[in-house]
C-alpha cells in the first residue's frame, strides 16, 4: 500500500534522527529520561500540536516543522509556523522560547539557532545530535555571536594583503556568511594567513574544531610544517603548543584535535567508512583515476563517528580543484563556514563560493609588493612551428609507433602536407625541436647574462613522447649526461618526488621537462625561466602554469643551486616558442580533465560502470582525438562494433550525458513539457540517467580491445628530410611596449610631485643639495609612490629599464636603492639606467684616486673605515657623525675611532663623501 506524502517524509525524518541519536516518542507514552536526547510527536502547545518537540536532559530546546518532499521549494514559507510554535508556551510547562528551530521535508531540512544574532536559517544535511544542543544551551552565546566580539588584528609580523584578508573574513563571519573565497596570489603566504585566522577563531571565538582540507597529500604535509612552525604574534608558543593538530593518517581522529588537516580523498572514506587505497592521496582529484576504480560513487550518508557539526569551520586549500563533482558532497555534509583558498579562481568558484570574495590580491599586486616576481617573455619563432611543411612523394622516412616507440623504414607513395597543429602528434620534426633547443642555448647570455650555467628551467610539453624527444635533444644540444635534464610527471619512470626535490635543491637537474604536473605542491623556488613548447587554451590553466615561476627566494638559497646568480631573483623569463602569450585563452575548462589517465583506464572505468562527468568528458576529448588519426578501414571496423555508430556520434553521446541543456530537451521532449515550463527535477534526473547509460552501454571489451590496439600502431612520422629555421627571435614587443607605457607613466607621477616630495625637489630643482639626501626622505617617497602608484614598483619599473636600455643585469640590493637609480635615470643625472650601488663604488674610487694623489695619503685601517663609510651612503644615500655611533662603526670604535684615525679632517672627510658619492 503506497503511504501519503506526510507519512514519508515524517519516515524518513525519523530515520534521520534515530540515526543523529535521538529516541523518538509519541505523546501518549512520553519518557524524557530515556535518554539524553527524546523527540516527542505532536506535542501540544498552545499554538496548536507541533509536529516535534526536541527534549535534552528533559528540558525543551527545539522544535521540527515537518513537510511533504514537493514542498522543498516552499519550505522558507514554513518558517513562520515553526517559529509561532517554539514562541509558544507547551502544555503542562512554563518554558522560555525554543532555541532551536527546524524545518524538513526528510530530504531537505533547514535549520535556525534563535540565539544568533539576526537568526537565520540555514541549509543542514541532517540534524544535530542530542549532546551538541546540550553543549550549545550551556554557552551564553552561540559561535555566530561570539565571532562578533573577536578583537581586532595585530598587524605585527604580516604584510599588508594578509592584514587585509583576515580583516574582511572576519567581516563576512559577523555578517554570518557561510562561504568565503580569499583569493591570494602563489607566493603571497596563503597558509601564513589561514593558520593566523585558525588561530584567531580558536582563541577568540571559541572554535571547537577547524579542518583543513587538502587534495594531495603532499600539501597535507606542507600545511602540517606551516602549523608546526607556526608562532603567534600576541604569544611566545608555538601553535602547536596551544593547540593540538593532527593530520589524518587513518580513520582514526583524536577527539582532542582542535584542528585537523586531511585530503578530501581520506574525508570522504572516512564519511563512506571505506578504506582508503594510500595512492588515492598523491595526485590531486582532478589527476588521479582510483575515483573511478570504483562503480557509481555512492552518496555520502549520516556517520554518527563524524556529525555534521564535527567542524565549525572548514578551509578549503586550492579550493578551485577540489569543491566539485564527488568530493562536493563533503563540503555539503557539514554544518560549518566554508573559507575557499586560492591563487587562480575560476567562475565556478566563484559561484560556489556565493561571489563572496573577501580578498582579491592578484599576481600584478604580488609583484608591486615584491611578494612576487614578474616575467618578461622571450620568443623563438620558427618556420614550421607557425606553418608546418611538406613531405615530397619518394622520400624515405622513418614511422615510429606511439607507444613503443619501434621504427620502421617507409617510401612516401605521395606528397605528406603537415601543419603547426599535427606537430608532435601526428608528425615529428626533431629539427624543429631541436631549433628552439639550439637557440635558447645560444641566447642565454642575452636573456641571463653573466651566467656560467643554464638557470633552473622548465619546459611545457604536449606529450609524454614528446617530453622524451625533447629531454634527448637538449641533452645532446647542451652536451650532457642524463642528471642535467630529466622528465616530471606522474607517470616518470622515477619517483616523480624524488626529481623534483632533486630539482629544487640540488645542482642537477639544471632543466626538467613536464606533460601535466603543474600541480600546487611543485613549487621550485629557484626556477627562473620556463618554456613553453605546448599552447595552452584555459585562461586558469595558464595562470598556474606561470604561477610556478613566480616564488621569490633569497639570493643565498639562490646560489645553493645556482652559483652563479649575483643578484636576488627579481624576475622569471617566459621563452614563448608555441606562441602561448598571443593565442586566445578562454575560463572554460579543457575536455580533458585527466590528462594523466591512459585512455586503456578511461575505456575499462566506464566499462564497469563508473559515471562520473570528468571520465566521459575526457573520454570524448580522447575519442575526438583518436578519430582523426584512424584509417577508412579502422572507422569502418568500429561502425561495425559499436552496431552503427561512427566515433563522432559516441563522443556526442558521452558529451550529452551531462550537457544540461541537452538533458533539459530530452526531458521536454520525452515527457512533453510545454516551453512555458520547467521539467521536475525527477525528470530531469531520469533522463540524464537513461543518457549516461546509453553512452555507456556502447563500450564493451571488444571494442576497447579495437581501440587500444589501434591506438598502439598508431604511427608518427619521423621528418628528418626538412629542417627548421628560425624566422623571429628577441623580447616580446608587446613586453617592450608595456614597459615604455610603465616608464612614461612613472616619469609623469615624478613631474607631478616633483615640487611637494622633498626627495624630489632636491633632484629636479635643487640638485646641489644631493648631499643632504636621507634614508627618510627616499623611504617617505617609496610608501607615497606605493600607496597612490602600486603598480609602479622599483623593481617592476627597474625591468621595464632593461628591456629598453639594455642595462647588463645588476638589480640593487632593495627597492630603495632601485628608486635613487631610477629617478636619477628620469632626471637625467645617469644616461643609462645604473644601479645607484655601482655610481657609489664608480664614484668613491675617484675620490680616493684623487686624495691619493696628493699629499694625503690613506694606510690600511683608514681605507677600511673609509669603505664602511661607502657602503652606509650607499644603503642610507647620507651619513652624518651621530651614525659613527651605531653599526658598524661602533664595533671598530665609534666616533672616538675615528677622530683618532683622521682627527681634525674628520668633518671635511664627511662632507666630501656626502657630496662626492652621490654627485
Amino acid at each position: 500500500m503506497n503511504q501519503n506524502p506526510e507519512q514519508i517524509a515524517r519516515d524518513n525524518i525519523d530515520k534521520q534522527l534515530r540515526a543523529c541519536g535521538w529516541i523518538i516518542q509519541n505523546k501518549r507514552n512520553i519518557n524524557l529520561y530515556a535518554g539524553p536526547g527524546v523527540v516527542v510527536r505532536e506535542y501540544q502547545t498552545d499554538a496548536g500540536p507541533a509536529d516535534y518537540i526536541l527534549f535534552v536532559d528533559q528540558e525543551p530546546v527545539g522544535v521540527i516543522e515537518a513537510k511533504r518532499v514537493e514542498e522543498g521549494q516552499r519550505l522558507i514559507a514554513a518558517e513562520e509556523q515553526s517559529t509561532e510554535y517554539a514562541n509558544s508556551k507547551l502544555k503542562y510547562l512554563k518554558n522560555k522560547p525554543l532555541r532551536f528551530v527546524y524545518e524538513s521535508t526528510g530530504v531537505l531540512t533547514r535549520f535556525t539557532d534563535y540565539n544568533d544574532p539576526k537568526p537565520r536559517a540555514r541549509e543542514v544535511f541532517t540534524f544535530h545530535r542530542p549532546e551538541t544542543l546540550s553543549e550549545l544551551t550551556r554557552q551564553n552565546k552561540s559561535l555566530r555571536g561570539r565571532l562578533q566580539s573577536v578583537p581586532a588584528l595585530k598587524p605585527d609580523k604580516l604584510r599588508d594583503c594578509q592584514i587585509k584578508a583576515i580583516n574582511n573574513l572576519e567581516f563576512s563571519f559577523k555578517a554570518n556568511k557561510p562561504r568565503s573565497l580569499i583569493q591570494m596570489a602563489t607566493g603571497s603566504g596563503k597558509t601564513f594567513t589561514a593558520i593566523t585566522f585558525i588561530y584567531r577563531l580558536l582563541k577568540f571565538a571559541g572554535a571547537k574544531r577547524v579542518l583543513f582540507l587538502v587534495d594531495t597529500k603532499n600539501l597535507g604535509e606542507q600545511a602540517e610544517q606551516e602549523f608546526n612552525s607556526y608562532q603567534p604574534n600576541d604569544d611566545n608558543r608555538k601553535f602547536t603548543e596551544l593547540y593540538n593538530v593532527q593530520r589524518l593518517k587513518s580513520s582514526y581522529i583524536a577527539s582532542d584535535s582542535q584542528v585537523c588537516i586531511s585530503t578530501i580523498q581520506r574525508l570522504y572514506s572516512i564519511l563512506k567508512s571505506e578504506q582508503l587505497d594510500e595512492s588515492a592521496e598523491e595526485s590531486h582529484p582532478g589527476e588521479n583515476e582510483s575515483a573511478w576504480s570504483r562503480r557509481e560513487p555512492l552518496p555520502i550518508v549520516y556517520n554518527e563517528r563524524v556529525p555534521i557539526e564535527f567542524f565549525d569551520f572548514i578551509v578549503i586549500d586550492e579550493c578551485h580543484r577540489s569543491i566539485y563533482n564527488l568530493w562536493r558532497q563533503v563540503l555539503d555534509y557539514f554544518d560549518g563556514f566554508l573559507i575557499g583558498l586560492t591563487a587562480t579562481p575560476d567562475k565556478r568558484t566563484f559561484g560556489f563560493f556565493n561571489q563572496n570574495i573577501v580578498s582579491e590580491y592578484s599576481h600584478e599586486l604580488a609583484v608591486a609588493d615584491g611578494v612576487n616576481v614578474g616575467h618578461t617573455v622571450y620568443v623563438i619563432e620558427t618556420e614550421i612551428t607557425q606553418k608546418g611543411s611538406k613531405i615530397k612523394c619518394g622520400e624515405y622516412i622513418d614511422k615510429r609507433e606511439k607507444l613503443t616507440r619501434r621504427k620502421r623504414l617507409e617510401q612516401l607513395d605521395e606528397d605528406t602536407t603537415y601543419s603547426a597543429l599535427k606537430l608532435d602528434d601526428e608528425v615529428v620534426n626533431p629539427s624543429q625541436i631541436r631549433m628552439i633547443v639550439r637557440t635558447f642555448k645560444q641566447k642565454l647570455p642575452e636573456i641571463f647574462p653573466g651566467r656560467t650555467e643554464v638557470p633552473k628551467t622548465l619546459i611545457f610539453a604536449k606529450t609524454d613522447s614528446h617530453a622524451d624527444d625533447i629531454i634527448q635533444i637538449v641533452r645532446e644540444e647542451f652536451d650532457e649526461a642524463n642528471a642535467f635534464c630529466k622528465k616530471v610527471t606522474y607517470k616518470a619512470d622515477e619517483d616523480p618526488k624524488s626529481v623534483l626535490n632533486q630539482f629544487r635543491n640540488n645542482y642537477n637537474p639544471r632543466i626538467a621537462v613536464t606533460v601535466d604536473m603543474i600541480a600546487t605542491g611543485t613549487d621550485v623556488k629557484p626556477l627562473e625561466c620556463l618554456i613553453f613548447m605546448r599552447d595552452v587554451k584555459s585562461k586558469n590553466y595558464f595562470e598556474q602554469m606561470k604561477g610556478r615561476g613566480t616564488r621569490t627566494i633569497q639570493l643565498d638559497d639562490l646560489r645553493k643551486v645556482t652559483p652563479s646568480a649575483r643578484y636576488t631573483k627579481d624576475h622569471f623569463v617566459i621563452v614563448d616558442a608555441i606562441g602561448v602569450t598571443k593565442s586566445l585563452k578562454t575560463d572554460s575548462r579543457p575536455l580533458d580533465r585527466q590528462p594523466s589517465v591512459s585512455l586503456k583506464e578511461l575505456l575499462n572505468a566506464v566499462t564497469v560502470g563508473a559515471k562520473d562527468e570528468d571520465l566521459f568528458t575526457t573520454l570524448a576529448s580522447r575519442l575526438a582525438r583518436l578519430e582523426k588519426q584512424l584509417s577508412d578501414k579502422d572507422r569502418e571496423r568500429f561502425v561495425e562494433l559499436t552496431q552503427g555508430k561512427t566515433i563522432n556520434t559516441v563522443v556526442k553521446e558521452l558529451l550529452n550525458a551531462y550537457d544540461p541543456d541537452a538533458i533539459e530537451d530530452r526531458a521536454r521532449e520525452t515527457y512533453n513539457v510545454s516551453i512555458d515550463d520547467i521539467p521536475t527535477i525527477s525528470q530531469i534526473k531520469e533522463v540524464q540517467n537513461e543518457l549516461i547509460k546509453k553512452a555507456a552501454s556502447t563500450f564493451s571489451g571488444e571494442l576497447n580491445e579495437f581501440i587500444d590496439n589501434v591506438r598502439k600502431t598508431l604511427e608518427q612520422i619521423i621528418d628528418l628530410v626538412n629542417l627548421d629555421t628560425v624566422t623571429s627571435i628577441g623580447w616580446d614587443t608587446q613586453s617592450k611596449e608595456k614597459a615604455i607605457a610603465m616608464i612614461e607613466d612613472f616619469k609623469n607621477y615624478l613631474e607631478h610631485h616633483k615640487d611637494e616630495v622633498t626627495a624630489l625637489q632636491i633632484f629636479y630643482n635643487q640638485p646641489h643639495r644631493r648631499k643632504d639626501l636621507t634614508y627618510k626622505m627616499i623611504k617617505d617617497l617609496l610608501e607615497k609612490l606605493k600607496l597612490e602608484k602600486p603598480t609602479l614598483a622599483p623593481i617592476s619599473l627597474w625591468q621595464a629599464y632593461e628591456q629598453l636600455d639594455q642595462v647588463s643585469h645588476s638589480t640593487p640590493k632593495n627597492e630603495l636603492i632601485a628608486l635613487v637609480s631610477l629617478i636619477r635615470r628620469v632626471v637625467g643625472i645617469d644616461e643609462k639606467l645604473t644601479s645607484f650601488e655601482k655610481t657609489v663604488d664608480k664614484n668613491f674610487q675617484e675620490w680616493v684616486f684623487k686624495k691619493q694623489a696628493g699629499a694625503l695619503k690613506f694606510n690600511a685601517e683608514q681605507m677600511e673605515w673609509l669603505r664602511m663609510m661607502k657602503d652606509h651612503i650607499m644603503t642610507s644615500f647620507h651619513i652624518e657623525k651621530k651614525d659613527i655611533e651605531y653599526f658598524p662603526f661602533d664595533a671598530k670604535g665609534g666616533l672616538g675611532k675615528m677622530w683618532q684615525l683622521f682627527g681634525v679632517q674628520m668633518n671635511s672627510i664627511i662632507e666630501e663623501l656626502n657630496e662626492g658619492l652621490v654627485a
